[in-house]
């Protein structure tokens, strides 16, 4: 691992994309923000995508992450649902990519289980546990946010071993990963 790091969270989604940023000096994790990216307001769906697009490149020309780990979508009873968040998330994918910045993607139980030790915590037990090994003030009204930093914090605690989530350091990369996509 390099001696400074900043890895980039994202919790996609279409309604709210939560983020958070954690930097790695020494192997030693320092917060630097969390937020989300409210869509509610907006009807039109590609309207939203491109914010999602939009406000990934803004993060990633802003704050020069070195990694991004982003939540895979997981399978609910709706397929429309899981339809909308694969898109969401391949957008923000496509838009680590097209800057070069290699991305993971890790389910949203490895990462519950990262943070807290339990593969099925709510999102206010994941919360409370970032912000105490975080040493966060206070916690957001809206939990988006945390669950793009814990995104962030479970890409650095699973740095190292063997088994990740997948990861793509570029469309080459990801091609040659995934060529059943391409049809």
């Amino acid at each position: 691992m390099a001696a400074e790091k900043i890895i980039l969270g994202i919790d996609p989604g279409t309604t709210v994309m939560g983020f958070g940023i954690i930097k790695v000096v020494n192997k030693q994790m320092h917060f630097v923000q969390m937020n989300e990216l409210m869509l509610k307001k907006y009807d039109d769906p590609y309207i939203k995508l491109k914010l999602i697009f939009e406000r990934t490149l803004e993060l990633i020309d802003t704050y020069h992450p070195d990694e991004i780990a982003i939540e895979a979508p997981f399978y609910g009873k709706n397929v429309q649902s899981m339809l909308k968040l694969g898109r969401a998330q391949g957008v923000a994918m496509a838009a680590g990519l097209s800057r070069q910045v290699p991305i993971t993607e890790y389910m949203p139980k490895k990462i519950k289980m990262s943070i807290t030790g339990n593969g099925n915590a709510s999102k206010e037990q994941v919360a409370k546990m970032l912000q105490s090994v975080l040493k966060l003030k206070t916690l957001p009204k809206n939990l988006d946010s945390t669950d793009g930093l814990a995104a962030a914090v479970c890409h650095f605690y699973n740095e190292g071993k063997v088994e990740l989530g997948k990861s793509y350091t570029g469309w080459e990369a990801f091609i040659k990963q995934n060529p059943d996509k391409l049809r």
